[in-house]
């Protein structure tokens, strides 16, 4: 069998170094960016078209569920929806040309309102005073100007003969061009985005097939998923937006005329329009009514009472109709979208603007589908990137208690606190043990993970006092008998701060007061701790740092010398189970119970402490 060519140093030639590979990822992205760029002219209408023929897609099949040809159903959506476009163009031109002729009459009001500026601002006397001084000194320097002797001679006292250039009149075909010339290109880009639209709905189940050939036939699945998933969610994001823009405009344009703002239907067409714009858009659709309601009244309260109709309509419209509406319907962060907004507007110019949205979408969703363009759905999408037990981690690696706090409490609105600890908390502790072994975790970094927890459980306790108190359960033990449970760190502080999270959860949940958690130095040689073991009914023992047999047996023998009739818990809370079976373990290390997780120890502990033949209660 023939292998892969080497070279010289042993290595296949088809190995290339990260790198390169870096390079070449990097070449290609300003290959891409540049092409879209300089051939933006033929990539806009394209991407208009794609974008209305996902919008138009759902109304074609409607019809063509109503027995309506395939021909007929798409020449008539296109109509409909070119003349509605046709209809808005119109209305926004005729509001223009009205507002045009308007603004003449607004001058008088404008400049009132300028000379009533400096009584609204604060420390009038200083600003007037500034002017005053500027005014002076300009004067003087006017006058200085004046008196000044010309050094320059005199050629001709004669006065300059006025020279008037008259331009030749335009001709009829010259006329027609300075008209029309400007037309061309919108007018041009307008036709190929309909004839895009038209030939994408007929040939759209062929252009499919054809994508997924280009994909590869090996994949046939995934490419079909990913369309599948793009075409959906940009259809329902347009919709979605469309309808909302619509229930956003109307009470504007409504409120606009009966406050007797100018050209109102033009403001809320604006509106429609800007907000397919990211959070920028209603900021700038509003900007023209507010500076309209400044030039027409000559006081200030129109504009007060139009900015709070717009803030008010925008505050109901985004906290309400909008959730209702589509909810999460993009799949992309905030930050993101703006983001995206900023490039696609330098890219593309205003279109570029209103196309952000959309072509992000389909970004987020190849990179979903596609697993060398993973790293656009991570910093673009708005699912988290992180489990919950890796955000913790990494709250505890920057020693972050209050943010850990933060997550606990976040968590335990849906679900409970023990949960939290259980499955959040504990394979956090895990993963810090398995870095700590791999020599990744310095060993001082165990006290500050040991310092958080304890740091996070005191933050929620103060919170939850109350609300535990109320339901804490097992009242009627003696408290002589809940004293005698005594929780012990197997080697290090991380065993440490897992014995802390169950003893936690025995006062929260049981309402077992007990001390803190013994330090794994109270199993050495020395005496000092020898008397919390003293009269100890129940030991618990805390392993996130082993699950070694051996090791435990080791630490039990230990035990037993200092509580020699207590019973023995030996808790396992590592990532790395052991590899006999829990009955296994027991008969192995001599020990009462063996458990994997806090839910089992809690019920483990409370079987100990009923008496003999009653039945003990479910964790």
């Amino acid at each position: 069998m023939i292998g892969q060519p080497r070279n010289f140093d042993g290595r296949s030639r088809m190995e290339v170094s990260p790198n390169l590979t870096g390079m070449v990822a990097v070449l290609a992205t300003a290959t891409v960016i540049a092409m879209l760029y300089f051939a933006r002219e033929v990539f806009i209408p394209i991407t208009l078209a794609v974008l209305l023929s996902f919008l138009l897609a759902p109304a074609v099949r409607w019809l063509r569920r109503l027995r309506l040809g395939r021909i007929p159903a798409i020449g008539l959506t296109v109509l409909l929806a070119f003349i509605a476009i046709a209809g808005f163009a119109t209305v926004i031109v005729e509001e223009v040309a009205s507002l045009a002729q308007q603004l003449p009459e607004y001058r008088s009001n404008l400049e009132t309102k300028i000379r009533s500026l400096p009584g609204l601002v604060p420390g009038d006397s200083v600003f007037r005073r500034a002017t005053e001084t500027l005014q002076d000194l300009n004067k003087e320097l006017t006058n200085a100007d004046k008196e000044k002797p010309s050094t320059i001679p005199s050629v001709s006292a004669a006065k300059p003969l006025p020279v008037q250039i008259e331009e030749p009149e335009l001709g009829p075909l010259q006329l027609v061009q300075s008209i029309i010339g400007p037309l061309l290109q919108p007018i041009a880009a307008a036709g190929l985005v309909v004839v895009f639209v038209i030939l994408i709905l007929l040939d759209r189940e062929d252009l499919r097939d054809r994508l997924l050939r280009l994909a590869g036939r090996h994949d046939l699945h995934r490419t079909t998923q990913a369309l599948n998933e793009a075409a959906q969610r940009i259809s329902r994001y347009l919709l979605s937006q469309l309808i909302v823009n619509l229930c956003c405009a109307l009470p504007v344009g409504i409120g606009l005329t009966l406050l007797g703002i100018p050209n109102a239907p033009l403001w809320a067409i604006m509106v429609v329009l800007l907000r397919f714009v990211p959070y920028l858009g209603i900021v700038i659709a509003a900007a023209f009514p507010l500076a309209l309601a400044v030039a027409v009244a000559p006081d200030w309260m129109l504009l007060v009472w139009t900015a709070l109709l717009i803030i008010g309509i925008e505050l109901i419209v985004s906290n309400i109709v909008e959730p209702l509406v589509y909810g999460d319907a993009t799949g992309v962060s905030p930050v993101a979208l703006i983001a995206a907004a900023t490039f696609w507007t330098w890219l593309w110019g205003p279109i570029g603007l209103l196309l952000s949205t959309p072509m992000t979408v389909c970004l987020v969703v190849l990179g979903r589908h596609v697993p060398r363009l993973q790293f656009l759905e991570i910093l673009l999408g708005n699912e988290p990137v992180l489990t919950p037990a890796e955000t913790f981690y990494q709250r505890l690696l920057a020693n972050d208690p209050e943010e850990a706090t933060e997550q606990a409490e976040e968590f335990a609105k849906d679900r409970s606190l023990a949960e939290f600890f259980n499955e959040v908390a504990m394979p956090a502790l895990a993963s810090a043990q398995t870095d700590s072994d791999r020599g990744v975790l310095p060993s001082e970094s165990r006290s500050t993970f040991k310092n958080a927890i304890e740091t996070m459980l005191e933050n929620l306790s103060q919170d939850e006092d109350e609300d535990a108190g109320g339901e804490l359960a097992h009242t009627d033990r003696q408290p002589e008998q809940l004293r005698r449970i005594v929780c012990v760190a197997g080697r290090n502080e991380l065993d440490e701060a897992a014995a802390m999270l169950l003893t936690n959860l025995l006062h929260c949940e049981r309402g077992i007061e007990i001390g803190s958690p013994l330090p794994a130095g109270a199993l050495s040689a020395d005496a000092g701790y020898l008397v919390s073991f003293k009269d100890a009914s129940i030991v618990c023992l805390s392993l996130i740092s082993t699950s070694s047999p051996a090791r435990a047996r080791h630490l039990v023998r230990r035990i037993r010398r200092r509580a020699p009739l207590a019973r023995i818990l030996v808790a396992f809370w590592g990532s790395q189970k052991p590899s006999l079976s829990v009955e296994e373990m027991t008969r192995a290390i001599s020990a009462q119970a063996i458990v994997l997780s806090l839910p089992h120890a809690i019920a483990a502990i409370d079987s100990m402490l009923l008496p003999a033949g009653e039945p003990a209660q479910a964790a």
